[in-house]
């Protein structure tokens, strides 16, 4: 077969990504897919040669003989061979790794990069093919062997020291010493007293709430019952007059696109998804997705990016679909871009590739996870080139002899961007009063006043997307790395999820304070991120990565081999299950598994007695008084049952709230969901309710 009448050969991760490919393509290139990495340092041992230069010692991965004599002889056939695997540091270490299987030079390698698998990118991306960028492929080697060095060395040390199985990670344990501190913060507590007054106001036009501010003029805190008693004894018999009103606008800007991090901060928050989930979404919807008689097609950028920077082409074609369906005062106008402090700015934000590409005109062809996400991405990319939305605001003073109480209002005038799109809060806000208009010296009657006793509260726990905004916040870690990250703690058993905020285990604080006192640099938030950005350096070609790592070695191993010397040995307490084995009369222990939790005798292996563990929640089932326990469904949804299940099959999608029961029915009262505050009754041929 002459060159002349052989085709080019195109070479991507995964099938997806290939099908998509070889629609633009049509018949004139050959498309296959390495199915990921095919060469990776070895499980069994370290695989750095340590003596020479941290010369990582690579071997074909497990199982991937078939694709890799598959790749080889295509390679032999093929004109050309095109190596388009993702545009980013994983991406151009699997094409540099492919060039050294195919006996490809790199240097010589013809290798294509795209943002977004669209035809219009793909077709350009292979009129421009480039050699491998070797200080690409040095970064992410640079971070595979530091993180080797890390876990291949500490681990055995915590099998030894704690118990098999363990594991300790270079950016992994400083996101468990983050974890473990908001814990201690939290267990270390003194809540503060302070009060609120309220007052209920009538004025002319309507119902006023004040909140009390301070005297004369000067703000005042009430921390004490003295200080609200103290106040009321001085507005006792007092005349209410306005003696202020602030009258301003307020801009809402929209948010801008979505990056790696805040994707998977407002897909946790608003779909529930975990980091993972997220991650594994998005990557079918950039590698394609099968759209009827349309066939492959990307329907989002490329999800791996912290960038915000979007393109023209892009921006218009927002533009002319919300002049087209809301109107020309809905288009925003032209933002400045800054970056977060060490983002890498090669890649868009992440986009749907094409706007008009409306979620809910290809939704038969996605799954609901697709579905949900696209969407998300969809709005949000939309609602990022709206204009802002306007608010009038209203601030008014009011006097009773000095003593200032405020009351503030709110009304949209305008919902530019909010008619599409709101961004989600961890903790959200209370909605903003209904502005009553006041005037100055108006005078108000006092209808209620009603003090309140409160305690300051403690930092929250981390949720999945509050964790991921404080590592990037901290520069730990890169946005490819969160999901694994958080996956790892949970798989380990440092940390579990109790309603869906991240708790350390006593295995992860165990190993956090030995990893404190032994290695206190890697668990050091600031270190984790300076690594970071000498790993950005040698991406950039400003550093050599052997220097990084040797630099990096030298004092760790001298850490390791004083850590080998004084860490004694440690006993894990397994945690009692509060009842007595039947068989044997000895206390039975909570014991983990990789299927979850699970009850055994305390005595094993004289004693093998096992049973499923079921967590409690304190409640009674309104029906036959069994105990209501969590569950779970076969898609992961936790709900509330009845122990008797089978022979009782009550259940409520909604936690029982402890030592709170109907005075209806007797059933427990759970928390009511919405904006209003307060309890419903969980049995649902109830209708009892009451405030909070």
């Amino acid at each position: 077969m002459t060159k002349q009448s052989k085709r080019p050969l195109i070479i991507v991760e995964s099938p997806t990504k290939a099908r998509t490919i070889s629609r633009f393509m049509k018949a004139k290139y050959d498309v296959k897919a390495s199915m990921g990495h095919v060469r990776d340092l070895p499980k069994s041992k370290l695989g750095v040669d340590i003596e020479n230069g941290f010369k990582p010692q690579y071997i074909t991965i497990r199982g991937k003989g078939k694709v890799i004599k598959e790749l080889k002889e295509a390679a032999k056939q093929a004109s050309d061979v095109y190596l388009a695997t993702d545009p980013d540091r994983e991406g151009e270490a699997i094409s540099w790794h492919l060039c050294h299987v195919l006996d490809i030079e790199p240097q010589q390698a013809r290798r294509v990069t795209f943002h977004e698998i669209t035809e219009n990118a793909v077709k350009e991306a292979f009129r421009n093919p480039m050699p491998i960028k070797q200080s690409l492929v040095d970064a992410q080697q640079a971070r595979r062997i530091l993180d080797r060095l890390v876990g291949y060395t500490l681990s055995p040390l915590l099998w030894k020291k704690v118990k098999p199985g363990l594991s300790a990670g270079r950016v992994q344990s400083a996101a468990l010493r983050l974890i473990v501190d908001r814990e201690i913060e939290i267990e270390t507590f003194q809540p503060e007293e302070y009060w609120t007054i309220e007052a209920l106001l009538q004025g002319e036009k309507g119902l006023v709430k004040a909140k009390y501010y301070g005297y004369d003029g000067k703000k005042r805190d009430l921390r004490h019952r003295q200080d609200v008693d103290q106040v009321l004894q001085g507005i006792e018999g007092a005349q209410f007059i306005v003696t202020s009103v602030q009258p301003k606008e307020r801009r809402k800007n929209p948010p801008l696109p979505f990056t790696t991090s805040t994707l998977q901060q407002e897909a946790s928050r608003k779909l529930g998804f975990t980091v993972r989930k997220t991650m594994s979404v998005a990557q079918t919807l950039y590698e394609g997705v099968e759209l009827g008689e349309q066939g492959y097609a990307g329907l989002i950028t490329y999800m791996r990016t912290d960038s915000t920077r979007v393109s023209p082409v892009a921006v218009k074609e927002a533009r002319q679909y919300i002049e087209g369906v809301f109107g020309k005062e809905y288009i925003g106008r032209d933002r400045k871009r800054k970056s977060a402090p060490g983002a890498q700015d090669a890649h868009e934000a992440i986009r749907p590739t094409e706007v008009r590409r409306l979620p809910s005109e290809i939704k038969k062809y996605l799954t609901e996870d697709q579905y949900k996400l696209y969407e998300l991405i969809w709005n949000r990319f939309v609602a990022s080139q709206m204009a802002a939305a306007v608010y009038d605001t209203v601030t008014c003073d009011i006097e009773a002899n000095k003593h200032v109480f405020r009351a503030t209002g709110s009304r949209l005038a305008f919902p530019g961007f909010t008619k599409l799109y709101e961004e989600g809060e961890d903790n959200p806000e209370e909605p903003a009063e209904e502005i009553i208009p006041l005037s100055v010296n108006e005078r108000l009657e006092l209808k209620q006043l009603d003090p309140q006793q409160h305690f300051t509260q403690p930092p929250q726990r981390y949720t999945e997307a509050s964790l991921v905004k404080t590592l990037e916040q901290n520069g730990i870690g890169r946005p490819s790395t969160y999901a694994p990250i958080i996956a790892t703690l949970t798989e380990r058993e440092y940390v579990v999820r109790e309603k869906r905020r991240l708790v350390p285990t006593e295995l992860g604080r165990l190993v956090d304070s030995i990893l404190r006192e032994h290695f206190p640099s890697i668990v050091d938030v600031g270190f984790t991120a300076d690594m970071e950005k000498r790993l950005d350096a040698i991406e950039a070609g400003s550093s050599r990565w052997e220097q990084v790592i040797g630099e990096f070695w030298e004092p760790f191993k001298e850490q390791l081999e004083k850590a080998e010397q004084q860490i004694q040995r440690v006993k894990l307490q397994d945690e009692l299950a509060g009842e007595d084995c039947e068989k044997c009369g000895r206390p039975m222990v909570i014991k983990r598994s990789r299927y979850g939790k699970f009850i055994a005798c305390s005595g094993y292996p004289e004693c093998k007695n096992t049973k499923p563990y079921v967590e409690r929640t304190g409640a009674v089932c309104p029906r036959c008084k069994g105990d209501i326990v969590v569950r779970r469904s076969r898609k992961g949804r936790v709900f509330y049952g009845c122990l008797n299940y089978p022979d009782c099959d009550f259940v409520s999608w909604s936690r029982p709230v402890p030592d709170k029961s109907c005075p209806v029915c007797g059933c427990f009262l759970v928390e009511a969901r919405g904006r209003s505050k307060g309890y419903r009754c969980g049995n649902p041929e109830c209708s009892y309710t009451e405030k909070s």
